[in-house]
């Protein structure tokens, strides 16, 4: 199996009649996919989503894959092919969009429909390409065929991408249901066809390699959340992805049946399910959606509430709600159902909701202790299954964090595909298929852009880093003014504490180092601010370390007079 090593240099030009492949996003992590082809000096992008920010990044909104490497090839890009609609696939799309707004977007009718609301947020009318299972579009040099995939959001694409260099195949996100809800099965019969033809290079969905067996279909929940449904006494609340609607619907068929009302709370998922109800995706009987702000007419156990927040978002309603933050308010005796996955690196945010829910006497329902979400990915056996069907020459494991990509390349081999054509890469990791043979030829930047508000790119891993220190450690703020012809203390040192601690009443005791680090430097004719200000950083924060082993952020300022 062939690996990126850290030192590699940026990829050589494309040999002529190769096929280059550049993950920008979604490998070595679960979000941020997005996957450039280039064939003779035109792209073509599969999807171009965000990842959610962790506890490390505080401040962040989104952070979005690098197009440091597309700015200037905008006018080369073909088209954006999306395989969904879920955040992590379309998300980033808006602030590619900003660069060039008229890059076509390619996707099924569901697909396109939320992003262009999304867009529509953006001021940016996109131009689009609808598309369904079994359509086959020529996009630029790339002859694209369209496979229906079955995962948690309907209308699903996998897609396979023709050129004269070979034939290459990206899943998108995909499991193996045999009874899904909407009976749209992922389709088999296409894949075993395309592999007659020969898969050159299969770009496959690694989140569940690690889990053995097959995923469960998605009906068995509807008789667990019939059983909390009978349960429930007062007000039902289910915090689910805006996007999931076949979850949402199986939510709406068990409030019908026992004669509750359900209220969407939150806008995207206000918007969404607005969406996916016009366009025949979500079937709600008539009567059974109301206006949130009707609720106050209803007695609680006629109740249903659908908000966001599964994974512990702080913004996110149900966050809200445990933290007493939102005009819902929890009380004793309320159903609470958390109908997702834990993504990986959410999970201590989900558990304090889940304490904080707990603590105002919610009843909190959620993976851990019944069956009330299945994943949409498929897990070991069904790859084993996919791969003995589709026998790629090549393969690349994709949408993933690094124990998932190893996983799905051992199941790779298993079946079959020599190690040596297995491609294990990370983001901006250059693979060429030249000659039927894909291998690693470099690698470009791809690093982290983040959303902080308005702002995109602005904040950089030293800003987060800052942040940190700030929310771990505290402050100190030191103002001193220096005569500019003595070099000597005039003024101060002030020292002020926030968040470090540390009375400021203690700072009597570093003052006088203070004074005596700037008379040492004045003797030695150091008199320049800048270069007192760095030694009254280091003697400051040399004292607090020393005293109480602390790294607080100290920021010094020095006056000349």
């Amino acid at each position: 199996m062939s690996h990126p090593h850290p030192e590699l240099g940026a990829p050589p030009k494309l040999p002529k009649g190769g096929l280059r492949v550049t993950p920008l996003g979604g490998l070595g992590e679960i979000g941020r996919n997005m996957t450039v082809f280039e064939y003779e000096g035109r792209l073509l992008i599969v999807d171009c989503g965000v990842l959610f920010p962790e506890e490390e990044q505080p401040g962040i909104d989104l952070i979005l894959p690098d197009f440091t490497t597309l700015r200037d090839r905008l006018d080369d890009i073909d088209g954006i092919v999306l395989t969904h609609g879920h955040e992590d696939h379309i998300g980033g799309v808006p602030y590619l969009l900003r660069l060039k707004a008229d890059i076509p977007l390619i996707g099924s009718k569901l697909t396109l429909a939320l992003i262009e609301a999304k867009l529509q947020e953006h001021r940016i009318r996109p131009y689009t390409l609808e598309v369904s299972e079994g359509h086959r579009e020529r996009i630029g040099p790339f002859d694209c065929e369209f496979i229906a995939v079955n995962h948690s959001i309907p209308d699903a694409l996998a897609v396979a991408i023709r050129t004269p260099a070979g034939m290459a195949v990206h899943t998108g996100d995909f499991k193996m249901d045999q009874l899904p809800l909407d009976g749209r099965l992922t389709d088999l019969h296409a894949f075993a066809r395309l592999s007659e033809e020969g898969i050159d290079l299969l770009l496959s969905d690694s989140t569940n390699a690690e889990v053995p067996g097959f995923v469960p279909p998605e009906r068995d929940i509807s008789n667990v959340l019939r059983t909390v449904f009978a349960n429930a006494q007062k007000r039902i609340i289910v915090a689910s992805f805006a996007s999931h609607v076949h979850r949402i619907q199986q939510i709406l068929d068990a409030a019908h049946e026992y004669g509750r009302r359900v209220a969407f709370v939150g806008r995207s998922m206000v918007r969404n399910m607005g969406i996916a109800r016009d366009l025949g995706y979500l079937k709600v009987p008539a009567g059974l959606v109301v206006d949130v702000k009707t609720l106050d007419d209803l007695p609680d156990h006629e109740i249903v509430l659908v908000c966001t927040g599964s994974q512990g978002e702080p913004m996110a309603a149900l966050s809200r709600m445990a933290n007493r933050d939102h005009q819902i308010r929890i009380v004793q005796g309320d159903t609470v159902i958390l109908a997702s996955s834990l993504i990986p690196g959410n999970e201590n945010a989900v558990y304090r909701v889940i304490n904080g829910l707990s603590r105002w006497g919610a009843n909190v329902v959620h993976k851990g202790n019944a069956k009330v979400h299945v994943s949409g990915h498929a897990s070991a056996g069904e790859l084993l299954y996919f791969y003995n069907i589709c026998r790629p020459k090549n393969l690349m494991p994709v949408h993933g964090e690094w124990r998932h990509l190893r996983a799905n390349a051992e199941l790779g081999a298993q079946t079959g595909v020599p190690k040596e054509r297995i491609v294990i890469a990370e983001d901006g990791v250059v693979v060429d298929l030249v000659d039927g043979k894909a291998r690693i030829v470099g690698k470009v930047q791809a690093g982290y852009v983040y959303v902080d508000g308005l702002s995109v790119g602005d904040v950089t891993e030293a800003s987060l880093k800052d942040r940190r220190i700030l929310g771990d450690e505290g402050i100190i703020s030191v103002f001193v003014v220096v005569d500019s012809t003595t070099g000597k203390v005039v003024g101060g040192p002030n020292l002020h504490a926030r968040g470090s601690g540390i009375e400021d009443a203690a700072f009597n005791a570093v003052i006088p180092k203070i004074e005596d680090a700037i008379a040492k430097a004045g003797a030695d004719g150091v008199a320049e601010p800048h270069q007192l200000q760095q030694l009254v950083r280091r003697t400051v924060g040399k004292w607090v370390s020393d005293t109480y082993r602390r790294r607080p952020m100290i920021l010094p300022v020095v006056v000349e007079v």
